[in-house]
């Protein structure tokens, strides 16, 4: 069976107006098999994620499922032939309980008309016991955590008849340990001969559960294989169309501090932490989910004021009750949640990289908007967002390119002390480069740069100090060699 085709798309294109999302892409997915989507945000991905589950007709090539050549169809046919997507917002319904939401498109399809609860719990059980999800049949799905979420919507499609599980970016708002859950049940569902393709990005992540990868770019097939063909240099290779550097981050040697962080304490988050920092560090932060790592960044930020201990920034000390006091001392901060927290994904580019900074662009009692527009524009230009305008909705651009707008917007506020909590979290690997880089010339001219994160291959490439929180404890600051860092 896992040679057994189930999906086969030959020179697929489609285009939006002018504008061509894909190029003549080729595809196969095999039953029983886990395989790869990946490519830059932009490349088709979710285009060709919805030719294959009929929310776009396509404008050339041919698609193949289970060995019929497929005319037009919409997402019902789809379903039908046993192709389910699982978008990252999950499509479900937070006001229906567990069991209504897994067994709803069965009773929706069965053309049920009145209610059989024992029926409908029945669905539930047998979907959960199937892929070992526990969970309450009668709670509210608003009232679960992400990862219950999303494995509501896993039952849903199980108990659908799934032969093909498409799961787009899944792992984005989960921990290591939901993520670890996650594939022990796609494991499953291949044991069971259920072809499941995963859209994700993230080459670690990619090499822990698929069988096979493919690689888009720019809208085109780039290349195709089992894992075990694909290096890193390949993948970066493939993924951005050219060589990215893996050296390590070693700043030019300095005896100049910038920062100074004593004994900062937040009760019953962290306590007694220190660190310093001299002028070309860039200090990491790690540990694991409720070590405590985030909370020092919303301390310094003054999010949540530490209750003791000391900050000295370029050997004055500052005082930290709220954000207000953050900012007024050149204090920047990028949150994990750049969508909810960093964002107004509404306005413009320019209103969002201003938002932070509007008091410099008074004149008088009105905002000098030539200066903003320029100033915005060349915003955009020195971190290469990729837009039209700087004035388009934040909303229409990708996630690496909404997060430079976030980081755009605080340095616009020229800080002296920048920390950012998961910088790229949900960016694809060329604009997390392009960051990367960015936090590395910052550094070089002085600039205090704290990373927050998880993703150890992150912190090793790009910081030279790093500190493992335990606990709410740093358990120790070491440099960047992995071997000394023990979550």
């Amino acid at each position: 069976m896992a040679n057994e085709i189930f999906l086969k798309l030959e020179g697929i294109k489609k285009s939006f107006g002018g504008v061509h999302a894909l190029k003549g892409v080729d595809l196969e997915i095999r039953k029983g098999e886990i395989h790869c989507l990946a490519g830059e945000n932009g490349c088709g991905k979710s285009t060709l994620i919805k030719s294959i589950s009929g929310v776009h007709e396509i404008d050339e090539g041919a698609i193949w499922i289970d060995g019929e050549k497929m005319g037009k169809f919409k997402p019902i046919d789809a379903i039908n032939k046993g192709i389910q997507v699982i978008y990252q917002d999950f499509a479900v319904f937070p006001n229906l309980t567990v069991a209504e939401n897994i067994a709803l498109n069965c009773e929706v399809k069965n053309g049920k008309k009145t209610v059989n609860w024992k029926e409908i719990h029945e669905l539930a059980a047998k979907a959960m016991e199937q892929v070992g999800a526990k969970m309450d049949p009668d709670m509210p799905v608003e009232l679960l955590p992400v990862a219950g979420k999303q494995m509501v919507a896993i039952c849903r499609a199980i108990i659908n008849d799934a032969k093909l599980l498409i799961l787009d970016e899944p792992t984005t708002a989960l921990t290591a340990r939901e993520v670890e859950k996650l594939w022990n049940v796609v494991r499953g569902l291949k044991a069971k001969g259920i072809a499941v393709m995963i859209v994700n990005h993230k080459l670690d992540e990619i090499y822990e559960i698929a069988d096979r990868l493919t690689i888009l770019r720019n809208g085109a097939f780039v290349s195709t294989g089992t894992i075990n063909e694909y290096d890193s240099a390949r993948f970066t290779r493939d993924m951005t169309g050219h060589e990215v550097s893996s050296e390590k981050y070693t700043p030019a040697e300095s005896d100049e501090e910038v920062l100074r962080v004593e004994n900062l304490t937040l009760k019953g988050a962290f306590e007694d932490v220190s660190f310093t920092m001299k002028k070309g560090d860039i200090f990491g932060i790690t540990g694991l989910l409720g070590s405590g790592r985030s909370e020092i960044g919303e301390a310094i930020f003054g999010i949540t004021p530490p209750d003791s201990g000391n900050i000295i920034l370029n050997g004055k000390s500052v005082t930290i009750h709220s954000v207000a006091d953050a900012i007024a001392n050149k204090i920047a901060y990028v949150p994990e949640d750049r969508l909810t927290e960093g964002l107004f994904i509404e306005k413009s580019i320019e209103k969002n990289m201003m938002a932070s900074s509007l008091r410099k662009y008074f004149k008088g009692m009105k905002l000098d908007e030539k200066a903003m527009r320029e100033a915005s524009d060349n915003l955009v230009k020195e971190l290469g967002v990729v837009t039209p305008s700087s004035q388009v909705p934040v909303r229409t651009l990708s996630g690496g390119n909404a997060q430079k707008v976030v980081i755009a917007k605080w340095l616009n506020t020229h800080p002296k002390l920048f920390i950012l909590n998961g910088p790229t979290v949900g960016v694809d690997i060329g604009a997390k480069t392009e960051i990367h880089e960015l936090l590395r010339g910052l550094a070089a001219q002085g600039m205090a740069i704290v990373i927050i994160s998880d993703d150890l291959s992150e912190l090793i490439t790009n910081c030279n100090k790093i500190m493992v929180m335990k606990n709410g404890k740093a358990s120790g600051i070491t440099d960047n060699n992995i071997d000394n860092i023990k979550l």
